[in-house]
């Protein structure tokens, strides 16, 4: 017997000593002073990391993948196996076979209700777009959230599924601060731009959805990214946007429009060749959004260095 398996707990109901042992290989739990078996098993709190196989030898598996709000039954679903075998691994009959083929088709069909067949749908475009706009797991399961309580309300009715989960995949990025716009989630999904907003527009009064202000600093990487700026600029464009939100000067502006626009003014003032134009196509806003928005805040970086 080792040692190092025994844990000491509580004290023995028989003898009344602080001399209680449990075998961490057998279960049993029992006095090491009178030898009064307590409980002959111990029930195991944590995940079963062992799946029982035919050899019988450990597998450091777990035994199911986890429930995920991605899946249209969240993963709990159980379906009729593919292999045409019995318990003991023979191969089924003929006859048996065809009842089996049966039995699969009638268990697929009775699961396809008309939620169901949404929800199937609707999580389906949503896997896509997550390969089109490289979305992590986090911001899909409160896309899939937003859909499903959108589902329960009954907004979906009379809707387009593909606006709709566009529309949520839309205010989980809003929600998680991932910087996604608009007009990104509508060419990924092949759906209008202004189909996707109306239909955000309804889960955000519907829903009672709390949006966060889109934090404009997070839109610089992803536009120096498409046009390799340097990093001494996005830094010193950083700190242009810093001391911009620390004067509220930035309040109502669009936060891609801002962050070109102070990629732009870092580039000039750092003297780094790069145009308007490319800088517009890059943040996906107009050239004369970059001139307004320049012209503000060139006045404002003045007025600082006064002070």
């Amino acid at each position: 017997m080792v040692i190092d398996n025994f844990q000491s707990e509580s004290k023995c109901s028989r003898c009344g000593k602080h001399s209680m042992l449990t075998d961490g290989d057998t279960g049993e739990r029992f006095c090491s002073k009178c030898g009064n078996v307590v409980s002959e098993k111990s029930q195991e709190a944590g995940p079963e990391w062992r799946s029982f196989q035919k050899d019988g030898g450990p597998d450091p598996a777990r035994t199911g993948t986890p429930t995920s709000l991605t899946r249209h039954d969240k993963g709990l679903y159980t379906i009729i196996g593919p292999a045409n075998r019995d318990s003991t691994g023979k191969p089924l009959s003929s006859s048996m076979k065809t009842t089996i083929e049966r039995l699969r088709t009638w268990d697929s069909r009775s699961q396809a209700q008309s939620a169901d067949r949404n929800l199937r749908q609707a999580l389906g475009e949503l896997g896509t777009l997550k390969d089109k706009l490289t979305i992590s797991s986090s911001v899909l399961e409160k896309a899939a959230y937003i859909y499903r309580k959108a589902l329960e309300k009954k907004l979906i009715r009379g809707r387009s599924i593909s606006a709709m989960i566009a529309a949520s995949l839309y205010a989980a990025c809003r929600d998680t601060e991932t910087p996604r716009t608009l007009n990104d989630v509508a060419v990924s999904a092949n759906v209008k731009r202004k189909d996707i907003a109306r239909s955000y527009r309804l889960l955000y009064r519907e829903l009672e959805l709390k949006m966060p202000v889109v934090d404009s600093i997070q839109c610089i990487a992803r536009i120096s990214s498409k046009l390799e700026i340097p990093e001494k600029i996005k830094r010193y464009a950083t700190k242009i946007l810093e001391d911009t939100q620390a004067s509220r000067e930035s309040a109502g502006k669009a936060p891609m429009g801002l962050a070109a626009t102070a990629l732009y003014m870092a580039c000039i003032q750092k003297g780094f060749p790069i145009t308007q134009r490319d800088l517009a196509e890059a943040a996906g806003v107009t050239e004369v959004t970059i001139r307004n928005r320049y012209k503000g805040l060139k006045e404002e970086q003045t007025l600082r260095l006064e002070i």
